[in-house]
């Protein structure tokens, strides 16, 4: 990046006496809350501290993190330019006067003091540290400039490109011609039948060929020959989001910002986003994708036996070396990903441009680039950020779209399996062990006969017989059991064994890949539902058959794990995924709890690892980091951050820094209302025990029914579950009102299913536009959705697609479920009461204002954009409640005790703001 203006490169301006005002380049004239966000951002990132940021949707907050970020690192770098002149200025002066201090030497040891050896002896050791930081200053910037000038190269000289293209093309054709030899040998010998070999005449057929120049490819990222491999991460901003998409516009912002063009930037993500094997992509199961790339990266680097060689010619094509594994083009990709920012599907385009792979080459380019665009749980799951090379120590890290990264760590670190994963996995496991019984040595044997141990345990006690088919094993005393780890070891009568270096075991030797292999080799489909026909089927015998057994159908072709359709999806080694629970059983006893769940069959029971801190794993993120930025649209409430995340982490209160800003839009843009109660007077407070009364149910649909007279366009309405919103539906349709308001608005529901949302969306909004435009009695349309559900985050209802946001009661959680309750004892045992209230009841508190403020954020998308918001129950006008909103709609909310007067200032509102839709498209 170029350097700014100013001594440090920070362009400055004047604001009065006294007082210095930071400006930012910005794309255009920033707003003062964003010229307000980046000024903090930029103290925060220089101070090395722990930022809480909130920016409402419609902000442009994904601006304001880049380039004030960005202005940051730019200046850092300027600084430490500075300091290296400054640090090779020294040691070229001081090297003639330490030359004459070594010559000149110290005094004899009889006339020394005791005081002034220290002197000489501190002087020799700062000498030499400073003479050690020169001389890495200098590889670091040898290297540094070796690395600009070849991508300054790559930018301009086109004639390389092209020269790579061709070179690329030559090899293809090589490898195609090549590879058309040995399919002509390989028919040659299927059709006229191979002669057996007289003893000795097999040392007559060369092994295959492979040149010296093949031979390096695959082992050149292993050892690591190349410089570039082993140049220092340079300083840099790990931004993370949920989302591909979330990511991609993020990109995007930074293509369009003033650091477009100089920024060294790469996107991370998952195989299943990056790769471009076509033949692997078809597998469609991230595991197996997974597993897939790295067996073709083991046949690419080993060298094979004549032997293995002819076995794997009898193998499908899918198991041949990956062709986009090359060294080389992975190198190339990785420049022209520094030398101009790409995103995910510019990356997978010149992945298959260059015929590298993207996955592999955007790893190599994390070392050089500045600023890395990574998902969640790249991140913050350590195995993976470990894997991916990412380093964390002293860079800066920004995760966006933070509302919910408490939840989003705890996923990624619970685990669950279930009896038929485990069955499966131990019949695999046997069938492994008995047939390479005698190859396997002493301590190998050892540690799967401990798998199989725990394997049979963990299905004992959840009621099961791991000899017994698990989908005709009923299981007795159903019901589900809280455990603490160490209770649950003891239960399992596991305690005596070391699950420390079971899973360094797992880990090392790679079993579980070895498994996934047997499986796959001797067509052993344990990880296929087991078919209707074959559930009659009992005992270890025909259990482990029915594994093994083909389609009987003539014409009725096998299927892989992978295209199972019903059901959850199955993996070809579920041991892979009972890692990941014998990995949660090593936390700490106080960190988790264990649940096992008896229901139906012992293949529908479970065992389940619950995360109760998750602080215990963004410790490691706060603690290399020299900057946390925790960013989002809406965070309130923030105590759930400070206190579960940061404090628990063993972060003071001194290092946390939080910002909350409003909104662009003017105040007279939105008009949030409390309602308590209805046209009738029904006093509206959605208890669990209340809202089913159909007294509250038909007062809710007459204020539906007199909003729809007023608002034009699209209006929102969430309810607290996709149940209660069945159920009010079905009692509209049974006392007619649900034809009343569909005469004023076309109605839609939000689908269960993912794939729906899309389609409904679509039509949601042609309806709108279409209402718009016809003068016809159809005001606009009326989309009922669920708090939480798949409308709730993510989705813009902007402009006319949501000029009235409706809240119905408060979505608290189920306060019954065991894992929820298990949380809230554990916060009231370790943390101190806030403002009098338990932490477990602050945790519900929180839990549900969260949710709300989501949803009703859906609204309200840009400077130009007004809506209403209307909650309805009585609850919301509490101050603990309303105080958790966010602050841009606390200021301004009215609490209205009777549906009169609220109903006048909607009407009003609206009368006023009414005009033509800006835009009736859904943003994602």
């Amino acid at each position: 990046m170029a350097a700014g203006k100013g001594p440090a490169g920070q362009e400055l301006a004047e604001e009065s006496p006294g007082t210095v005002k930071m400006k930012f380049p910005f794309p255009y004239t920033p707003y003062p809350i964003q010229e307000e966000f980046m000024a903090k951002l930029y103290q925060v990132l220089e101070a090395g501290k722990i930022g809480i940021f909130e920016s409402p949707t419609g902000t442009g907050k994904s601006l304001s993190l880049i380039c004030g970020a960005l202005t940051w690192l730019r200046d850092f770098e300027e600084k430490r330019r500075q300091e290296e002149a400054r640090l090779l200025a020294a040691e070229l002066e001081g090297k003639d006067t330490t030359e004459q201090s070594e010559k000149g030497g110290p005094e004899p040891a009889d006339s020394r003091t005791a005081s002034a050896e220290p002197d000489w002896i501190t002087d020799f050791v700062q000498k030499r540290e400073e003479r050690e930081a020169a001389h890495r200053l200098k590889e670091e910037r040898i290297r540094r400039k070796k690395r600009e000038e070849r991508l300054e190269k790559i930018r301009h000289n086109v004639q390389l490109k092209y020269a790579s293209k061709r070179r690329r093309a030559e090899e293809e054709e090589v490898e195609r011609l090549l590879q058309l030899s040995k399919d002509i040998l390989l028919n040659q010998g299927e059709s006229g039948g191979l002669e057996p070999l007289d003893q000795g005449e097999e040392d007559l057929i060369p092994a295959e060929y492979e040149s010296d120049e093949e031979k390096m490819v695959g082992s050149r990222l292993s050892e690591e020959e190349d410089d570039d491999l082993e140049e220092e991460h340079v300083t840099k901003i790990y931004y993370c989001s949920r989302t591909h998409s979330q990511l991609a516009q993020f990109v995007h912002e930074v293509q369009k910002s003033p650091f477009g063009r100089e920024i060294q930037l790469v996107s991370l993500a998952s195989r299943q986003n990056l790769c471009v094997n076509e033949e692997v992509r078809r597998l469609g199961a991230v595991q197996l994708i997974n597993d897939r790339c790295m067996e073709m990266q083991k046949k690419k680097s080993e060298k094979k036996s004549v032997e293995e060689e002819a076995e794997r010619k009898k193998r499908r094509v899918g198991q041949a070396a990956c062709p986009f594994y090359s060294y080389e083009h992975m190198q190339f990709l990785r420049d022209e990903v520094l030398v101009e920012v790409k995103d995910i599907e510019e990356l997978v385009a010149l992945g298959k441009e260059t015929k590298a792979c993207p996955y592999y080459g955007s790893r190599l380019a994390i070392p050089a680039a500045q600023l890395v665009v990574l998902p969640y749980q790249m991140l913050l799951h350590e195995a993976t950020r470990n894997a991916s090379g990412i380093k964390l120590k002293d860079q800066v890290v920004i995760i966006d779209e933070a509302h919910n990264l408490i939840d989003t760590i705890t996923c990624i670190y619970s685990a669950q399996v279930n009896g038929s994963q485990l069955c499966c996995a131990h019949s695999q496991l046997s069938q492994y062990m008995e047939k390479y019984r005698k190859r396997l040595k002493a301590k190998n044997l050892m540690y799967i006969k401990q798998i199989l141990f725990l394997l049979e345990k963990f299905v004992t006690v959840l009621g099961g017989n791991v000899k017994q088919n698990p989908n005709t094993q009923t299981v007795l005393q159903a019901g589900s059991q809280m455990k603490s780890i160490n209770d649950f070891l003891f239960q399992c009568e596991i305690d005596n064994i070391n699950l420390f270096k079971v899973q360094r075991y797992c880990g090392r030797s790679l079993i579980s890949r070895k498994l996934f292999g047997f499986v796959e080799r001797h067509e052993a489909y344990g990880a296929l539902k087991i078919r209707p026909g074959d559930q009659k089927m009992a005992g270890l015998q025909n259990f482990l058959q029915s594994l093994n057994e083909k389609p009987k159908k003539e014409g009725t072709p096998q299927s892989p794990p992978e295209e199972a359709e019903d059901g959850p999806p199955k993996m070809a080694s579920p041991l892979m995924h009972i890692e990941g629970f014998l990995t949660a059983l090593t936390t700490a006893n106080q960190d988790g709890r264990v649940i096992l769940t008896r229901q139906g069959t012992l293949a529908q029971s479970s065992l389940k690892f619950l995360l109760l801190n998750p602080a215990v794993h963004f410790a490691q993120v706060l603690k290399e980091c020299r900057a946390v930025i925790i960013a989002g649209g809406t965070m309130q409430p923030v105590a759930d951050f400070r206190e579960q995340l940061l404090t628990c982490a063993g972060v003071g209160a001194s290092r946390i820094e939080e910002f909350s800003c409003g909104h662009v839009i003017p105040p007279d843009n939105i008009l949030p209302i409390i309602l308590c109660s209805g046209p009738s007077g029904q006093q509206l407070e959605f208890t669990y025990e209340k809202r089913n009364l159909p007294q509250m149910m038909e007062e809710t649909g007459r204020i539906l029914s007199n909003l729809c007279n007023i608002v034009p366009g699209g209006v929102v309405c969430f309810f607290p579950s996709y149940e209660y919103e069945k159920q009010a539906y079905t009692h509209w349709e049974q006392t007619g009102l649900l034809s009343r308001l569909a005469a004023k608005k076309k109605i839609f529901q939000e689908p269960k299913r993912a794939n729906q949302v899309e389609q409904v969306l679509a039509e949601y909004a042609k309806c709108i536009k279409r209402c718009s435009h016809a003068g016809t009695t159809m005001t606009g349309a009326l989309l009922f959705s669920v708090v939480g559900g798949k409308m709730s985050e993510g989705i813009n209802f902007s402009d006319d697609l949501g000029r009235c946001v409706i809240m119905v009661g408060m979505p608290y959680p189920n306060i019954k479920s065991p894992e929820l309750q298990e949380k809230m004892a554990y916060l009231n045992k370790t943390m101190p009461k806030i403002a009098g209230q338990a932490p477990g009841r602050t945790l519900i508190e929180n839990l549900c204002m969260k949710a709300v403020n989501q949803s009703i954020g859906r609204a309200i998308r840009h400077r130009e954009d007004f809506a209403s918001i209307v909650l309805l129950d009585r609850r919301y006008a509490r101050p603990a409640v309303s105080h958790r909103l966010p602050q841009w709609i606390r200021s301004r909310a009215q609490v209205e005790v009777a549906f009169g007067p609220a109903f006048a200032a909607l009407r009003k509102f609206h009368a006023e703001k009414r005009s033509p839709c800006e835009s009736t498209c859904v943003q994602r």
